[in-house]
């Protein structure tokens, strides 16, 4: 046991090592490939060995399940926000406040680090392990994002070396960079969803994520800049922890390095204001030539007694300020206002513009976000407008600067992409969608969905094979599917008799399915899993679901307004009603079989599942527990009945045991099912 011991240990030291290589030194010296594979050895080691299990794993940064949202936490020391300078004769007026604060004869030091836009997080080390990571909220207290900062590989859960500090709070900004911000957007884009305005709006919207998984995928980064509370708790005072003393600024940065946490390797150490503005000109020229937005430069006394002494403001550190870079701006004429149509149907305004020259790129186009803001900004075609790109890779329209008093815009009623109807389906909402589930723009997103195993489970059919079909045109909506003969398929890359035959065989298997996973896999707005259920349980076959009023909806508990609108509104289009009479030739099921046992040992207990199941998928068993009455969740809670745990277990395991909700294991859950099934006998 002790070698095994040994084994994980050595383990996670040399991919902490291989951490350091990359975020602090930027000089990795294995693939990715092979750091995934050192991952994946550690991780079968400790789950065959759960009692050398540790929080500060590599293994252990994304979390299983979903969060419930997140606590404030007051800050132990305030984070402050840094008084802004635009022009280099206030930044001179800064240093002579300082100068006259601490005596015009002592001798000054400054750091000056590249302000990177992004948001700011408080990290909390205790015997060199990551506890807690808070964002900044209104500086006095922030909310706690532990979870999501955990995922984001540039922040080390444990620290290295062995002079570690027994308390340390370390500051710094979580951003994005620009290929990821880029590669983000165009999935959003993909999926419909509004874009981000900029890597700043896409690392803060990560931050609140409720899914550490989602949020793992977003590859945020983080540097270090600040140092908050250290050691103070231990009575030890500040600057001072395990033999450690800090007296400069400059010297917190050196440490940053021995711990692991990486700084920005562009900090400098100046000596008077003529390096501090030297150092302005030349970064605000070679800006675009990092990987990562920054707008402007901070500026900070490097001798922390000094920083003491000259104190703070309400809002502001008086030792350190922010140099701000000018805004890149350019004003042109809008040519032409479009719309796009994304693969869930939001209708996206896009504003079309007279090429012009701005931060050393010719912009054509600049994002209008939503039609709300269009109405705000009181934009038409042929006025001039100011745009801007201080940092964004897609450029915004900050305002009107002379109408030309052209024709208002008017939103459209009718989808660009295909002339289905176009909804906004609460009046606090932003978007407007198509909804016509026939729609070339969302077509191939939509198949996917209805072919995937929660829904009609049709194996075969992946991404790649759904694009040619929609490609060739040999499917336009989702009946089209069950039409598929060999001779369309022979059409397709790749596929020859055996793959073929498999794929008409899952179709066929596939006219087969519930009731409830038809409605699901039809994609109706807010319709999930569960509601899907509900709907089918209560209606029992389609064509009752079809002549529901919205107040049948609307009464039934689990359904509600907003999902009886969708599903009023999805249903009484004339291209939905087409495709549903194609589903019916093609002969797939359109009745809910069985019913809803009452009064089994699941009836109205809440259940979520974790780790992997021997005996059951997990749809499977979500599937036996609402036929038995019971309601599958994907949160742990306190209002959760059972966890039922398999192998392999997670984050909702511990937390299972934290809150004493009850664990039951497959064996007993498969008893639950069984006296449950005995009723129908």
């Amino acid at each position: 046991m002790q070698d095994i011991k040994k084994t994980i240990e050595a383990l996670r030291a040399e991919i902490r090592r291989h951490d350091y290589l990359y975020y602090v030194l930027s000089q990795p010296n294995i693939s990715d490939k092979e750091y995934d594979s050192l991952i994946s050895k550690l991780k079968k080691l400790e789950d065959e060995n759960p009692k050398f299990k540790s929080n500060d794993s590599p293994t252990m940064r994304v979390a299983d399940g979903i969060l419930e949202g997140f606590n404030k936490v007051k800050h132990r020391q305030k984070m402050l926000s840094l008084e802004n300078t635009y022009s280099f004769e206030e930044l001179r007026e800064w240093v002579e406040r300082v100068h006259k604060g601490l005596g015009e004869n002592e001798k000054i030091e400054y750091v000056v680090e590249l302000k990177i836009d992004g948001v700011s997080a408080n990290l909390t080390f205790k015997q060199g392990s990551l506890v807690m990571g808070l964002t900044r909220g209104d500086g006095e207290a922030g909310e706690d994002v532990t979870q999501n900062l955990r995922t984001i590989r540039a922040i080390p859960l444990k620290l290295l070396g062995d002079n570690i500090p027994e308390f340390i709070e370390i500051r710094g900004e979580v951003y994005m960079d620009r290929v990821e911000f880029i590669k983000l957007n165009k999935e959003r884009e993909n999926e419909g969803e509004v874009l981000f305005a900029n890597p700043r709006n896409a690392a803060s919207g990560s931050l609140k994520l409720l899914d550490s998984v989602l949020m793992h995928k977003r590859r945020l980064s983080f540097f270090a800049h600040s140092l908050g509370e250290f050691s103070r708790h231990s009575g030890i005072p500040p600057g001072a922890g395990k033999g450690t003393k800090i007296k400069t600024h400059w010297e917190f940065l050196g440490k940053l390095k021995e711990w692991g946490v990486r700084s920005n390797m562009h900090a400098k150490l100046c000596r008077s204001l003529d390096e501090i503005i030297k150092y302005c000109n030349l970064w605000e020229k070679k800006r675009e030539k990092l990987t990562y937005d920054i707008d402007g430069i901070v500026v900070k006394v490097n001798d922390i007694s000094q920083e003491a002494r000259l104190g703070t403001t309400l809002k502001s550190p008086r030792w350190a300020v922010a140099y701000k870079f000018p805004a890149r701006q350019a004003t042109t004429e809008v040519l032409k206002i479009n719309v796009d149509v994304g693969r869930t149907g939001v209708i996206t305004p896009t504003a079309e513009l007279l090429p012009v020259e701005c931060a050393g790129v010719t912009i054509r186009h600049a994002t209008l976000h939503n039609f709300d803001e269009i109405k705000r900004l009181h934009i038409k075609v042929k006025d001039r407008v100011l745009i801007e790109r201080a940092g964004e890779v897609i450029p915004k329209v900050i305002k009107v600067v002379e109408s030309k008093g052209g024709q208002e815009f008017k939103i459209p009623k009718k989808c660009p992409a295909c002339s289905g109807k176009v909804i906004k389906e609460k009046e606090e909402d932003v978007a407007y969608r198509c909804i016509n589930p026939s729609c070339p723009a969302q077509l191939e997103r939509g198949i996917f969905h209805f072919a995937s195993r929660a829904a009609m489970d049709i194996e075969g059919m992946g991404e790649s094979v759904i694009a040619q079909l929609v490609k060739l045109k040999l499917v336009n909506n989702f009946a089209d599917i069950y039409k598929l003969s060999q001779a369309d398929l022979e059409k397709l890359d790749l596929f020859k008799e055996k793959k073929i035959n498999n794929l008409l065989l899952a179709i066929q298997k596939s006219k087969a399915r519930s009731l409830s996973r038809l409605v699901y896999a039809l994609g109706i707005r807010h319709v999930g899993e569960k509601a899907a259920f509900v709907l089918a349980e209560r209606f029992r076959a389609l064509d009752n679901l079809l002549k529901a009023k919205r107040e049948d909806l609307d009464n039934i508990y689990e359904v509600g307004v907003i999902i009886a609108g969708s599903v009023i509104d999805y249903f009484s289009q004339s291209q939905t009603k087409e495709m549903i009479e194609g589903l019916r030739r093609a002969g797939v099921n359109f009745k809910q079989e069985g019913v809803v046992l009452k009064n089994t040992p699941l009836t109205g207990k809440s259940l979520v599942f974790t780790g992997e199941l021997k005996t059951y998928s997990r749809l499977e068993a979500e599937e036996l527990v609402r036929k038995l009455g019971g309601n599958p969740t994907s949160s742990v809670s306190k209002s959760t009945d059972f966890v039922v745990a398999g192998d392999n277990l997670g984050l909702k395991y511990k937390k299972a045991k934290k809150i004493g909700v009850k664990i039951i294991n497959e064996r007993e859950f498969s008893a639950m099912i069984h006296s449950g099934k005995g009723m129908l006998k």
